[in-house]
């Protein structure tokens, strides 16, 4: 694991040099060149043209830019990265001809990673973690959220929350944790769904959520999940805690989940290949944001495309995630997701870069503070060897040498990738 974050050198001072990216929330604006960035106390005081700079106080620091291009810190707004195990034998049967029902019938599937993470300690959960985090951070994440879903009862639900937790104040990054209790039937409670969600929304949501534990809530509806009547019953459990929501929706089938989301003001509707027209115009009234996960589509062989362009004429703001998960995402790369949403998707360079700042902002709730390079918030950007904005999105399976600016500290150079 690297040093402290703390340890870190500050950011403060004039960063000079810069190539301001284009706002990819507003299109056809310009790129600026000779542009500054001014970071007092770890929040930007000044970004703009230098010639515009106001007067500086007497011995602030500078640092040299290089002419690097910069974007605003990305955002991954949808992962499950705190789990134990891996299931990579489980892709292989797959591959060699495996039915989802013999994968299960072998004890793969999440009853393997159930398995696994509770019989993991938290500091071997956060060891695993770790690596898993800092390859995001390597290009350029400054925030991302963390969802349990792999302990599916209160003690292994707490030790991935309170991991989560953990690695976000261990490496400085802005981490929103998501209770997914409500991901899969424990095999526990093996047709017996009422009496789980009953103990997800009356003991282990009332539990967490006292502990300072969770920032949202989430379940996978899903006909292989759970029912809209069960999503409702905990979104209820949610609201009466007063925490926001959010929702695995319309991935495998139109549950009509995303409806039923955004009369809750979800943050966001997640996956949403069998997104209907209802679905879209509720998520429009809403605000809810609709976050794309190309990995899980591409790993899972998906070929049931989003309605993106729905979605696009309807004004619904798109955000795109790795989904890292052990068994339909095992994705480490958000860049790449950027590559994957472009060419599966069809997104644009714009879409996609908002997809990865802004959008993902408002996914996690976090508009105020990440997804744009703005006076007044904290100072989280990247600085990157490239010629222009398109680049993120066009290359494969390369990792720019960046340089990451994140709450205020130098946290990623060159030359320590």
């Amino acid at each position: 694991m690297n040093r402290s974050f703390h340890t870190l050198p500050s950011a403060g001072g004039l960063w000079t040099a810069l190539r301001l990216a284009p706002d990819a929330t507003a299109p056809g604006s310009p790129a600026l060149d000779d542009a500054v960035i001014l970071i007092e106390d770890g929040h930007i005081s000044f970004v703009g043209p230098r010639d515009q700079l106001p007067m500086l106080k007497l011995g602030t620091p500078e640092h040299d830019g290089g002419q690097a291009l910069v974007t605003p810190g990305l955002i991954d707004c949808h992962t499950h990265l705190v789990y134990g195990g891996q299931r990579a034998n489980e892709f292989a049967m797959r591959l060699g001809g495996a039915t989802y029902e013999d994968v299960a019938k072998a004890g793969g599937g999440i009853v393997s990673s159930v398995k696994a993470t509770r019989a993991a300690s938290e500091d071997e959960l956060f060891a695993l973690a770790a690596p898993r985090l800092q390859a995001l951070l390597n290009e350029g994440v400054c925030a991302l959220e963390i969802k349990s879903g792999y302990g599916l009862n209160l003690e292994t639900e707490r030790k991935q929350l309170r991991v989560a937790r953990r690695v976000g104040e261990a490496f400085g990054v802005t981490v929103k944790t998501t209770f997914l209790g409500a991901h899969a039937l424990p095999p526990e409670f093996a047709g017996r769904s009422r009496a789980y969600i009953e103990g997800v929304c009356e003991d282990m949501m009332p539990a967490l959520a006292a502990e300072g534990l969770i920032d949202a809530v989430d379940v996978f509806c899903e006909t292989i999940g759970f029912s809209l009547t069960e999503t409702e019953q905990v979104f209820q459990a949610a609201q009466r805690l007063g925490l926001p929501v959010k929702l695995h929706a319309e991935q495998l089938s139109d549950m009509g989940g995303s409806a039923l989301a955004a009369r809750y003001n979800a943050l966001s509707c997640d996956h949403i290949e069998h997104l209907s027209a209802d679905g879209i115009a509720a998520m429009k009234a809403s605000g809810t944001v609709a976050v794309l996960l190309p990995g899980a589509y591409y790993f899972l062989r998906d070929t049931h495309l989003p309605p993106i362009q729905a979605l696009r004429e309807a004004g619904v703001p798109m955000a795109v995630a790795t989904d890292h998960n052990p068994g339909t995402s095992p994705a480490l790369s958000l860049l790449l997701m950027l590559n994957m949403a472009s060419t599966l998707f069809r997104l644009t360079v714009p879409e996609a870069m908002a997809g990865v700042t802004h959008h993902a902002a408002h996914a996690l709730g976090l508009q105020q503070t990440h997804g744009r390079i703005a006076v007044g918030m904290p100072a989280n950007f990247v600085l990157w060897p490239l010629g222009e904005l398109a680049e993120l999105v066009y290359w494969l399976g390369q990792r720019p040498a960046c340089r990451v600016v994140r709450q205020g500290r130098i946290a990623v150079q060159p030359e320590v990738l």
